[in-house]
């Protein structure tokens, strides 16, 4: 009795091993199938087949780890210019995993991004040149997004890769709400009184065009609802040069200042003809000391829900009593 007990038991461990076997077997597979499964989808430069559940994800624009970040799909790698970057976003990345690859401005080392095997990587669609996408599809699929780093456009296209639409959905109208709230604010604080964004370059100077297709001037103009100077009010262009000479006619009651930041690019010298200028101290703004400091990285590298958001807190302390 004790024997056929034995034999019985035996045989229920076999069966009970074989079968746990069989299900780790199964899951293996269909893990493997789920890792090698793809899907056709339309970029910026037609049709490109990526896969479905990709393990390592590749970004060349440090905005696009922030936008997949806070829908909750961190990417693997960010390619980032680290004299470029907003202060906030390396700790931010490496605290929710991000590997930082470093590179220096509108060049990629190929080499080190085959090194890291990414299964896909994905760039802004309107900005790099073909060659580049070209260079980087030899690498990985590579999927261009119809824009550029515009939050309100790419989180969206992001979204619908990673089938994250509620998330993104739900960032994007929490920032929205930030911003409406921001712009009554301000509206309440300055009426109608005029911002000019003022952009001070090595050999020229520039002002940020109010009606500009352009997500830059949008954020100031249009979700912050910030008046431009009369004399300014119909530009159409993102930047436009302009003489010292109409500085009297320019009527601004604040201005952003920003002393432009790029790789090997020094705007010391024309700030402090600027400064010296007397017709720049004699602006209202200047003489009412409404002028703040406006820094390259924190607002054209720091586009997302984080740098966004920081960038209303900076310009609500300025202009909000």
């Amino acid at each position: 009795m004790i024997a056929l007990f034995g034999i019985a038991l035996l045989a229920f461990v076999v069966v009970a091993c074989s079968n746990s076997s069989n299900k780790k077997e199964e899951e293996s597979s269909t893990e493997a199938i789920e890792k090698n499964e793809t899907r056709k989808i339309k970029d910026f430069y037609g049709e490109v087949t990526i896969p479905v559940n990709p393990q390592k994800i590749l970004v060349t624009n440090s905005a696009y780890a922030e936008f997949l970040i806070e829908m909750g799909v961190p990417p693997q790698f960010a390619v980032v210019v680290p004299e470029l970057e907003p202060d906030y976003r390396a700790p931010y990345l490496q605290e929710h995993g991000v590997e930082i690859i470093k590179s220096t401005q509108y060049e990629y080392n190929y080499e080190q991004l085959l090194s890291l095997s990414p299964d896909i990587i994905i760039i802004p669609g309107i900005g790099p040149e073909k060659k580049v996408y070209e260079e980087l599809s030899k690498i990985a699929p590579t999927v261009a997004l119809n824009t550029n780093t515009a939050m309100d456009k790419a989180m969206p296209e992001l979204a619908e890769l990673f089938d994250k639409k509620a998330q993104s959905e739900k960032v994007l109208a929490e920032f929205d709400q930030k911003a409406k709230e921001a712009k009554e604010k301000i509206h309440q604080a300055i009426g109608d009184k005029t911002v000019l964004v003022l952009r001070v370059e090595p050999k020229r100077y520039r002002y940020l065009g109010p009606k500009a297709d352009d997500d830059v001037s949008r954020f100031f103009y249009e979700t912050l609802g910030l008046k431009s100077p009369e004399i300014f009010k119909d530009a159409t262009d993102w930047f436009v040069p302009f003489s010292l000479e109409i500085l009297p006619d320019i009527k601004a009651d604040y201005i952003f200042l920003e002393k432009r930041s790029m790789e090997n690019y020094d705007s010391s010298e024309s700030l402090k003809e600027l400064e010296e200028n007397s017709l720049w101290k004699n602006m209202d703004a200047v003489k009412n000391n409404h002028i703040f400091p406006l820094v390259t990285n924190n607002y054209i590298q720091a586009k997302g829900p984080i740098g966004s958001s920081l960038l209303i807190d900076y310009i609500v302390e300025k202009l909000v009593p």
